[in-house]
């Protein structure tokens, strides 16, 4: 199951083999078994980016669900085994497990000791299939109503924890004046420095259409699911990038990168989410010192 999803996310069995720490043919052979038990194929071989069939994509939502399903069983067994951990584990994107999450959790060790706290930082599109699967007890993460995300109403919970927001940012010119202002000239295309599939904040700013409404005159050169590469990337010049104001703050501050223009900011939020499910009682503990959740 997990080798299966592992694919349908990566697109590519010589990733995803590697991924699982799988020679590609060993991979492969246990993709075909799979593909033997369910007595279907899953997977399309023809196209150039391989793709789940229909059967494929009907049975991914089966396996995320079981996997989840599992791993709660497991620690409902672990609890009533008198074996159940007491770690809090979160999983995080990687710019607030960078901006946010230290401080953040902090605040709580100062009211209250927590006891062992594990993290696992990752793209929006893993830390999805962490919760999925029931690997992480939270998640934290940038959010916007617009967006689409796998966590849905029916099975997760989640609680706005703060603001932030997404500006696009560029190094300025000799006369103090952004090198690349939005929105471009027709036919003068700025660099754009954008976010790949697999990010969350990319989600968001493509939920927002603010680039399409506001006409932005774009040319995609470079692409990451990391905002924090595609700062760095803006540092040196290379184009526009949106990043959260969390992350580029002391950009802002020190006048190495300014807002491309005025207007083009993207509010979100910082959420966290939780299964429905009971978890473990250390993190039903922590959540109850929470906002009310929504």
């Amino acid at each position: 199951m997990e080798d299966f999803i592992k694919l349908a996310e990566e697109g590519n069995f010589s990733r995803a083999a590697q991924a699982r720490n799988l020679s590609q043919p060993a991979f492969s052979r246990r993709i075909k078994a799979l593909e033997e038990w369910v007595d279907a194929t899953l997977i399309d071989r023809d196209t150039h980016r391989i793709a789940l069939t229909p059967a494929g994509a009907a049975f991914r939502s089966v396996a995320e669900e079981l996997l989840r399903r599992l791993a709660l069983g497991r620690d409902e067994a672990r609890a009533l085994g008198a074996a159940q951990t007491s770690t809090l584990r979160f999983a995080s994107t990687h710019a607030l497990s960078v901006t946010f999450f230290p401080d953040w959790l902090r605040g709580f060790e100062e009211e209250s000791e927590l006891g062992p706290v594990s993290l696992i930082a990752d793209h929006m599109a893993a830390c999805e299939r962490i919760m999925l699967e029931g690997t992480a007890d939270m998640l934290l993460c940038h959010h916007h109503p617009s967006a689409r995300h796998r966590l849905d109403e029916g099975n997760f919970r989640s609680v706005s924890l703060g603001d932030d927001q997404l500006i696009p940012v560029c190094v300025p010119d000799s006369c103090g004046t952004p090198l690349f202002p939005l929105p471009g000239k027709d036919g003068e295309f700025l660099p754009y420095l954008e976010f790949d599939e697999h990010s969350g904040m990319g989600r968001v700013l493509a939920a927002s259409q603010l680039i399409e409404r506001g006409g932005a005159q774009l040319r995609p050169v470079f692409r990451s699911h990391l905002a924090s590469v595609l700062l760095r990337m803006a540092r040196d010049g290379k184009g526009i990038a949106w990043a959260p104001m969390s992350l580029c703050a002391s950009d802002l501050a020190s006048g190495r990168l300014m807002k491309a223009a005025e207007g083009w900011d993207v509010p979100i939020e910082i959420r966290i989410f939780r299964p429905r499910q009971r978890r473990s009682t250390a993190v039903e503990a922590f959540w109850r010192r929470l906002p009310a959740a929504e």
